[in-house]
Order: structure tokens, then C-alpha cells, then sequence
């Protein structure tokens, strides 16, 4: 099937007070979907206003980026939390963000787990399914950002949410479609080139070479570009122009898997 369009994604408003993380206003202008921290293992009130405001000036879609309680760590390390835990997690970050959104006419238009929580639910089918009770309880109308094959995703499809499949520029894959662990050799990939290639691969071939040089295959809804990398703005450079010159619509999640949300406009 011939891609005709596909989803850039950032996670973004990662600062905190005086700390500054990412290139969010350079980056923001060439992605189509924005995960926005929301306090827990990144971001402040301030850093989420501001993030939420530069979207909505470049007509970039906006989404919660709910994670782990844990700010020292960045949301990076596993933590043993209930089910009826995690969906309170999610709910309060999503509340948060949301009240951001409303204040400046801004429609939320998705929900993406982030770090430790997302690898630990796209493994656990308990978690996965307190993560998607939690956003269809607070709008069944908003999209799940998930890794593509994981359990997130028949967790979404069983509670009836728009569920949009995410793969990673930069991360490499174990041959189950997992995420190779940060602490592993050759987790990130750091060299622009093969990102690029990587990318281009799984984006009109659904397949990508996993870290044990087995190829594996996917379907690509978004594409990721973590925003703290050291390489996010060039790798998110290079990708948006790549697709343009494959004649690849670079568009929201909403208008590829279908959502009541709207598309933010322009001031």
C-alpha cells in the first residue's frame, strides 16, 4: 500500500524552572504532533502554557505526555504501581494539560505515555489496560499514542479509543518490536543518516532491522523524535524533508486514524 501520509511527533516541554531541555521552538515548527510533560517527570505550569501556546501558533496537534511520579529521574525508571495507581497518574496529567488547552482554545487531541511507564505498558497487559480505562474515562474522543504491536494497542482497540501506532527514529528494536533498553549498547541511534534510512524503511516498507540484525516489521502511524536527543532538531529536519520530497504528507494523528478531536488553528 502506498504511504500517502504520516504523523511527526515530538515529546516536548521537557524544561523545568531555570533548566532548560530541548530545542522545543525550532522543533515545534516542522512536527505535526506535540507531546507536551506535564509535570511528573518533566515540565512545569509555566513550561506547559508556554509549550501549548507555540503549538497552537504553528497549528501543531497537541497531546498529553503523562508519566512516572518521578522528576529526578525523568520518568526513566521502572516503578511498581496498581492499576487503579497508574490510572490516577494518567487522569491527574491529563487534567492538568488539559486545563493549559482550554485556557487557550485548544483542543487535546492525544495521549501518550511516556518512559518507563510507556515500555512497561507495552509489555503488561494489566497496565496497558488501566492507561487506556483512564483516557477513555476522561474523553473516549482522544487518541492513544502507542508503540506499534504492543499491548497498548489491543488495549485501546478492546476499550474502543482511536489508537494511532508509533515508531522511533531513534531507538533501536529488540526482534519483538520492543524498544532496546536505554542501558544496552547500540539503544540509541545517534548517526543522522541512519535514522533517516531507518525511518524511510518503516514508514513505506513496514520493516526495520532490529538490533540483533534480524528484520522485523511494523505499521507506522507517527513517527517519534525524541526532543531531548542531542540530535532532535537535525533528525527532525532531515525527516520532515524527506518525506516532503517522497511526496509524504507530514499531517495529525486525527487525520490518519480518525478522532472527534479538532485540529488547533493559527493566531
Amino acid at each position: 500500500m502506498k504511504i500517502t501520509k504520516i504523523d511527526l511527533n515530538c515529546d516536548l516541554g521537557e524544561s523545568f524552572g531555570p533548566w532548560t531541555m530541548g530545542l522545543d521552538a525550532e522543533i515545534i515548527p516542522l512536527i505535526s504532533s506535540a507531546n507536551i510533560a506535564c509535570g511528573f517527570h518533566a515540565g512545569d505550569p509555566l513550561v506547559m502554557a508556554k509549550t501549548v501556546k507555540a503549538a497552537r501558533e504553528h497549528g501543531v496537534a497537541v497531546g498529553a505526555h503523562p508519566g512516572f511520579p518521578d522528576l529526578s529521574g525523568f520518568g526513566r525508571r521502572d516503578m511498581k504501581v496498581s492499576g487503579e495507581e497508574a490510572k490516577a497518574y494518567i487522569q491527574y496529567q491529563i487534567g492538568a494539560l488539559k486545563a493549559f488547552c482550554d485556557a487557550q482554545k485548544v483542543p487535546l487531541a492525544h495521549v501518550k505515555p511516556h518512559g518507563a511507564l510507556y515500555n512497561m505498558a507495552a509489555r503488561d497487559p494489566v497496565l496497558a489496560e488501566a492507561i487506556c480505562r483512564a483516557i477513555a474515562e476522561v474523553d473516549p474522543g482522544l487518541i492513544l499514542l502507542a508503540l506499534a504491536g504492543s499491548e497498548m494497542i489491543r488495549a485501546a482497540e478492546r476499550q474502543g479509543l482511536a489508537v494511532a501506532r508509533e515508531v522511533f527514529a531513534d531507538r533501536a528494536y529488540e526482534e519483538d518490536g520492543s524498544l532496546v533498553a536505554r542501558s544496552k549498547r547500540g539503544a540509541l541511534i545517534t548517526d543522522e543518516d541512519e535514522a533517516l534510512r531507518r525511518v524511510v524503511g518503516m514508514v513505506k516498507e513496514g520493516r526495520v532491522t532490529a538490533i540483533t540484525g534480524k528484520e522485523i516489521t511494523l505499521t507506522a502511524d507517527s513517527v517519534c523524535v525524541h526532543g531531548d536527543g542531542n540530535q532532535a532538531l537535525a533528525f527532525v529536519q532531515k525527516i520532515n524533508a524527506r518525506f516532503k520530497a517522497e511526496g509524504i504528507a507530514i499531517v495529525p494523528l486525527a487525520a490518519i486514524v480518525g478522532s472527534s478531536a479538532k485540529k488547533p488553528t493559527g493566531s
